[in-house]
């Protein structure tokens, strides 16, 4: 019998002897332990739980290193042929029920948020890449959304500012036989003498005069049917109608405008010239329903044409008039606010109020061109002026606002013709002076049409 020595660890001083026979018996031992756990195993020879395995050189009363290689996973399952072996039912801890599933979802998907870091199912740190461009997304929407909201607050906010400046005056009154609304859109156009606005210089330069109060200078109807184009059409101011003051009988109608002209009504109320009863004076005549009312003095009109730069008109020849500053040669050029206003203020020509009201027409068309060209309203430093003087001096009626400026604007914009009521006569009547008859059925024409939303005849025109 062979004797080896084999050092035990709980002496370092004393070896013991161990024969071979010991050690077989030893090992046949811990097998027959190993069975005595897993005689129930159905599995093959020497397919035993590992913790079942007796393991040697292992230390008595020391924890084995490499116990965790031996250890199965909890969620470990061998399969042996057609059978599944799980561990013994005293080993298996009990299981808490679940009241529901969660779906599973991937690695990717599942975030640990830890001291500010962001990592991803593996524990690893997201990129700093990745943060970066989200910043920059997130900075990108920001300034787009300020580039947006930006704008519209200021246009809103322009918006209420420019339609507070608005001057608004009574001047669409119901009384009894007013034409009811009719279809398509009238807005009845006047242009007065008013010096507000004017300083002494201005009105030395342009020869205007220091007359208080006002009276008018231009009157048109911006007419725009159903379909078809818009037409301006003119009233000569000295048209002899019936007016809405009490007490005057047939009179110019610019008269129905002179504030200095008052009459009392039958309820005994003083009445005095002015927008309403200018606005009346014209529906009786007419028969046509006035929808808007825009009225501008000298000195709004000044300031408007120095807003947009000047216009172009084209005279077919030399004009001088002292009496309203006018002193031009013939031909296209270009007129600043105050040679503008003296060229259709003037009267100084053979058919006098006739052509005047032809002047008027051709500087309102160059004016709207010049005001809604792209170059005027996408150019802050000309639109902004030009709104500002325009709100400033404009006057409406208490039920208009910038809307219906800029309809009006838009509308003679583009294709807008231009004409004069058909005048009959032009006699001279004591106590009167100069007046201009309507022509009968040719001004019939144009306000049947006019009335029914349709446009108007050529053979309606006045040239």
């Amino acid at each position: 019998m062979t004797l080896r020595r084999t050092p035990l660890p709980f002496s370092r001083s004393h070896r013991v002897e161990v024969s071979d026979e010991a050690i077989h018996g030893a090992e046949q031992m811990g097998d027959a332990m190993a069975d005595r756990r897993n005689r129930d195993d159905p599995g093959r020879t020497g397919e035993h739980d590992r913790q079942g395995v007796f393991r040697r050189g292992g230390t008595p009363g020391r924890p084995d290193e490499f116990e965790k290689l031996y250890r199965p996973r909890e969620s470990e399952q061998r399969v042996v042929g057609e059978t599944r072996r799980l561990p013994p039912a005293e080993d298996v801890p009990p299981v808490r029920p679940r009241r529901s599933q969660r779906p599973q979802q991937s690695q990717r998907s599942r975030r640990t948020h830890s001291a500010g870091r962001v990592y991803d199912g593996r524990g690893i740190e997201r990129s700093r890449k990745e943060r970066k461009r989200r910043l920059a997304t997130t900075v990108t929407v920001t300034v787009l959304v300020l580039v947006l909201v930006l704008p519209l607050v200021f246009v809103g906010g322009f918006y209420v500012y420019a339609n507070s400046r608005l001057e608004r005056v009574e001047a669409l009154l119901d009384y009894e036989g007013r034409p009811d609304g009719q279809p398509g859109t009238t807005y009845m156009i006047v242009g007065s003498d008013s010096r507000q606005g004017l300083s002494e210089e201005q009105m030395d330069e342009m020869a205007t005069g220091y007359a208080e109060g006002r009276r008018t200078d231009t009157i048109m109807v911006l007419y725009i049917p159903d379909e078809g184009e818009p037409t301006i059409v003119s009233v000569p101011r000295d048209s002899y109608v019936p007016l809405a003051v009490p007490g005057y009988a047939d009179n110019k109608i610019n008269t129905a405008f002179a504030d200095a002209v008052c009459g009392t009504n039958d309820a005994g109320e003083e009445v005095c010239g002015g927008p309403a009863p200018l606005v009346e004076t014209f529906e009786r005549a007419s028969g046509v329903h006035i929808d808007h009312y825009v009225e501008i003095g000298m000195g709004g009109f000044v300031d408007i044409v120095d807003a947009v730069g000047g216009v172009e008109l084209c005279p077919e020849e030399a004009m001088a008039d002292p009496k309203a500053g006018l002193d031009i040669e013939a031909g296209c050029q270009m007129m600043d606010g105050g040679t503008a206003l003296g060229y259709v203020r003037t009267r100084a020509t053979p058919r006098a109020d006739l052509d005047r009201i032809a002047r008027q027409r051709e500087f309102f068309s160059a004016l709207v061109q010049t005001a809604s060209a792209p170059s005027t309203l996408f150019n802050p430093f000309e639109s902004i002026p030009l709104v500002l003087a325009g709100t400033d001096t404009f006057m409406v009626d208490e039920g208009d606002d910038l809307r219906h400026l800029a309809s009006m604007l838009l509308a003679m914009r583009g294709g807008t013709q231009t004409t004069a009521i058909p005048v009959g006569q032009t006699p001279t009547l004591d106590g009167v002076g100069s007046v201009v008859v309507w022509d009968e059925v040719r001004s019939e024409e144009m306000f049947a049409a006019m009335r029914a939303g349709e446009p108007i005849p050529e053979s309606a025109f006045q040239e």
